[in-house]
C-alpha cells in the first residue's frame, strides 16, 4: 500500500477500520468520496485524489439509491495500477448521515452528507433568520446523532445583533451559537475547535447565507466558487451546485452543500425529543394520557402557554414537525412492506426455477 497519503487526515478511524477488515486480504483499499457526479466519483485515498466508477455489481445490488455512495462515504476500491482511477466495490457502513426527503411525491431518502460529526447550520442575520427552518435542521441533526452548531452570518449587515442572538439562544438552549462575518474574517477562528481530531463538518443553510464564503475563509483559498460581492448585501446567489468534501489545512474536513430553502424531514422522532424535550415532559403531566392539548381540562401544555412559560409558536412548530414525522413514518412502513414483498417474490421465483431445473 502506498503510504504517501495518510487516510487519517480524511477522517479514517477505528470505526471504519473494523468494517474494512474483511477486505484487507483482497488487494482492495479504502477511499473517501469527496464529490459525487452523475456517472463517476472523486475520491481521497492513499494514492492521492482518484476518479472512480461504481462496479456493476454494486450498482445493481443496491435496492435503493441511498445505498449508493454519497459525499463523505468511505468506500472499498480496486485501484487501477499506474493511473489515478479506481472501481468502487462496496460502501462501508455509515457512522452517521444527514438526510432529507427527496423532492417530489415519492417517499425516497436523499443523503446530503455521510459520516458527519458536526453540522454548521447557517442563517444570515439580515433577512434569512427563520427559526422554524433552523428547528428542522436541528431536528435532523439530533436524530442522526450529529452535533448541531448554529452560525449567524453577515453580522456586518445587522444592527441588532445581540437581541437576535438572545432570541436564538433562548430558542435553542445548549446548542453552540456563533456570530460570523466571513468577508471580515470575524468569528471564523472560534470555529476551529469543532474540527479537532480530523472531524468532518457539513455546512447547510438556504441559498445566499454565505456558506461558500465561510468555507473559503476556513480553507484560506478559493476552493469553492463564490458569487459577486455586490450581491452580498441582500440575498446573494449561491454558486455551489454539488456537494463537495474538502480537507481543511489545519486538520479536519468540511462539506459544502447546495442551498436548501425548504427541507422535508426524512426521520426525526428522536431529534424532536432532543429539541422539544420540555414540551414532551409537559405532555406527561397532562391529566389525560390521550390529551390533544387543545381544550382538555388539566392540560399542562395549555397551562404553560397561558402562564407564559411556553411560547405558543414553539408549540405549533413542534406539532407541525411531529405530524410530518408521523406521516413519513407511516409511508416508510408501507414502502418497507412493498420492498419486502418484492424481495420474497424474487426468492420464490428463484426457488421455482431451481426446482424445475432439478426435475429435468
Amino acid at each position: 500500500m502506498n503510504n504517501k497519503y495518510d487516510i487519517k487526515n480524511f477522517g479514517w478511524n477505528d470505526y471504519f477500520s473494523a468494517y474494512f477488515s474483511e477486505y484487507e486480504s483482497q488487494n482492495l483499499n479504502p477511499a473517501r468520496v469527496s464529490v459525487e457526479h452523475r456517472n463517476y466519483y472523486e475520491l481521497y485515498s492513499v494514492y492521492g485524489e482518484l476518479t472512480a466508477e461504481k462496479s456493476g455489481k454494486l450498482f445493481y445490488s443496491a435496492v435503493n439509491n441511498e445505498l449508493l455512495p454519497a459525499v463523505g462515504d468511505w468506500v472499498v476500491i480496486e485501484h487501477i495500477e499506474n493511473e489515478q482511477k479506481a472501481f468502487i466495490r462496496a460502501v462501508l457502513p455509515r457512522k452517521t448521515k444527514f438526510s432529507r426527503k427527496k423532492a417530489g411525491s415519492t417517499t425516497e431518502e436523499q443523503v446530503i452528507a455521510a459520516n458527519v460529526d458536526t453540522v454548521f447550520i447557517m442563517s444570515s442575520l439580515n433577512q434569512d433568520l427563520n427559526m422554524k427552518r433552523i428547528e428542522r435542521y436541528v431536528t435532523l441533526a439530533w436524530d442522526n446523532e450529529i452535533i448541531p452548531v448554529l452560525l449567524l452570518s453577515k453580522a456586518d449587515l445587522c444592527e441588532d445583533i445581540f437581541s437576535k442572538l438572545a432570541d436564538v439562544q433562548g430558542r435553542f438552549p445548549g446548542i453552540d451559537v456563533h456570530i460570523v462575518s466571513a468577508l471580515q474574517k470575524a468569528g471564523i477562528g472560534e470555529l476551529e475547535k469543532h474540527f479537532e481530531g480530523n472531524k468532518t463538518i457539513a455546512v447547510i443553510g438556504s441559498s445566499g447565507v454565505g456558506k461558500s464564503t465561510l468555507i473559503n475563509s476556513i480553507l484560506n483559498w478559493d476552493k469553492m466558487g463564490v458569487s459577486e460581492i455586490g450581491l452580498y448585501k441582500d440575498k446573494g446567489r449561491h454558486t455551489t451546485t454539488h456537494r463537495e468534501l474538502a480537507v481543511v489545512p489545519g486538520g479536519g474536513l468540511i462539506i459544502d452543500t447546495p442551498g436548501m430553502r425548504e427541507i422535508q424531514l426524512w426521520e426525526g422522532a428522536e431529534g424532536l425529543s432532543e429539541l422539544f424535550g420540555d414540551i414532551e415532559q409537559l405532555a406527561l403531566e397532562c391529566k389525560f394520557t390521550d390529551c390533544k392539548h387543545e381544550s382538555e381540562p388539566g392540560c399542562a401544555i395549555i397551562a404553560a402557554i397561558n402562564n407564559g412559560s411556553l411560547d405558543p409558536d414553539r408549540f405549533k412548530s413542534y406539532k407541525k414537525l411531529l405530524s410530518e414525522v408521523s406521516f413519513f413514518e407511516r409511508k416508510q412502513d408501507k414502502k418497507a412492506q412493498l420492498v419486502e414483498k418484492k424481495r420474497w417474490k424474487k426468492i420464490t421465483a428463484a426457488g421455482r426455477k431451481r426446482s424445475i431445473e432439478k426435475r429435468k
